[in-house]
């Protein structure tokens, strides 16, 4: 008898980790995730935009760096990963993250061995894609800033991602908001506790800037990527937005991918 009541609690535990598990990661996705102040845009757009999945749920934005290699912030995989990194997926192609265009496996997380997630600091991943992303018209690399580039304050920059809106209306299809890179010095976030490091850089003001989840989405200048999306705040309507300095940490990138 005692050993029926261990199988049926075994069992039960195992329904209720297969119900929360999910719902967990719906309730993930709902707070993560704004274009504050943008509109919407095409993938024709930005067609290096990928929408990272986990267990088919939305998770995180990443970008096309290499026909097998994606970019996107270490605090979006850190807490699954191995032997859960195989519920990794990427949608290309699509200007909506829930259908549409190429969804390719991911084959390998590479998170940044420095990474501090009470810190912020070296906050990059790559993912290496399993297979070749088929490159077209939607689905196309961006290109990486030269090793130690430090994009200077006022450059113009974008960023596209999904998610809510300051509505907190689910969106579906990818936003855009056109910002600028701010000095250092001027993005402190007191309620936060963190230090903007060199391996980070500051964009948007308060009404035009990311949230939560547009985590790991790229910030572009021209067809280059500057930034990754990766913390801020906590109130997503207010002084913009840090982001992980590509520049810097390029050539971490490049002794893993070759690029």
């Amino acid at each position: 008898m005692a050993g029926i009541q261990v199988a049926v609690l075994c069992l039960l535990l195992a329904v209720q980790l297969q119900l929360v598990e999910p719902r967990a990661l719906r309730l993930s996705s709902r707070i993560q995730g704004r274009v504050i102040g943008g509109s919407k845009a095409s993938i024709d757009d930005y067609p290096w935009t990928l929408a990272l999945m986990y267990g088919g749920y939305h998770q995180c934005g990443a970008s096309i760096i290499g026909t097998q290699w994606a970019l996107t912030a270490a605090h979006c995989v850190s807490s699954y990963k191995t032997p859960y990194q195989s519920l990794y997926t990427v949608r290309a192609g699509s200007s909506s993250r829930i259908s549409g265009g190429t969804v390719l496996d991911v084959a390998e997380v590479y998170e940044h061995e420095q990474h501090n997630s009470f810190s912020g600091d070296y906050d990059i991943t790559v993912l290496r894609i399993d297979g070749s992303f088929p490159l077209g018209a939607k689905i196309s690399v961006i290109n990486l800033p030269e090793d130690g580039y430090d994009p200077p304050t006022g450059l113009a920059v974008t960023i596209a991602g999904w998610g809510l809106t300051e509505t907190d209306a689910p969106v579906f299809i990818l936003r855009k908001v056109d910002i600028s890179v701010r000095d250092r010095s001027a993005c402190v976030f007191p309620n936060v506790g963190r230090e903007v490091t060199p391996r980070m850089l500051c964009a948007g003001e308060t009404g035009k800037s990311v949230c939560h989840g547009d985590s790991g989405s790229a910030l572009v200048s021209g067809s280059t990527q500057v930034g990754i999306v990766s913390w801020g705040s906590g109130v997503c309507t207010l002084g913009g937005a840090v982001y992980v300095n590509v520049g810097n940490l390029r050539s971490w990138v490049t002794g893993i991918t070759g690029i």
